[in-house]
């Protein structure tokens, strides 16, 4: 199990993505600064990463409260 998570973080930190809605994409290309878009690209993983994680936890957490008992 420890060696999923590991590969799993390794992934998501290694993958480039780019998490822009169309309207985001169109304002920030644009721009000429390209560290706008990198912020908000950044801000949007960010967003887009907290509820899987707050999930994921609920879920371990039950898991091992079942697993206890």
């Amino acid at each position: 199990m420890k060696y999923v998570a590991t590969l799993v973080l390794v992934l998501i930190g290694t993958l480039p993505v780019d998490a822009q809605c169309a309207m985001c994409r169109a304002v920030l290309e644009s721009e000429t600064d390209s560290g706008m878009a990198e912020g908000v690209n950044n801000g949007i993983i960010y967003l887009m990463a907290l509820p899987y994680i707050l999930v994921g936890g609920l879920i371990w957490y039950i898991y091992k409260s079942r697993k206890k008992s």
